[in-house]
């Protein structure tokens, strides 16, 4: 099954994730590090992917460094919980959101980086 968050572009998808942190008053750079702890891209590179047509999927498919510990990000979005997902790609779509989720709701990088070591 290909679901259509695959095709949308980066930017469209990734500018709501900084809309929903921004709007609970954190800022694209912290967006930049939780994705950038998530996948191995540097910030600046994120950044620069924000002005591309690389799509969401393919963005999280050509990601230099998954962290190993993603896998430790649990829970549900979406109504939808995460380790039941079966579309690997999916998960990872999925635990950025949960990242971005935990930010919003005011917990800082070093407490969501410790959660998931």
């Amino acid at each position: 099954m290909t679901h259509r968050i695959y095709g949308m572009t980066f930017a469209n998808v990734y500018k709501a994730l900084l809309a929903k942190a921004e709007r609970k008053g954190r800022t694209a750079q912290e967006v930049h590090q939780l994705t950038a702890w998530l996948t191995g891209y540097s910030p600046e590179e994120i950044e620069d992917y924000l002005s591309s047509e690389i799509t969401y999927g393919d963005f999280f498919r050509k990601a230099p460094a998954l962290n190993p510990n993603r896998v430790n990000i649990t829970g549900k979005i979406c109504g939808v919980q995460i380790e039941t997902i079966e579309d690997p790609l999916m998960q990872d779509i999925r635990r950025l959101d949960r990242l971005v989720d935990w930010l919003a709701k005011g917990k800082s990088l070093e407490a969501i980086y410790d959660k998931y070591q």
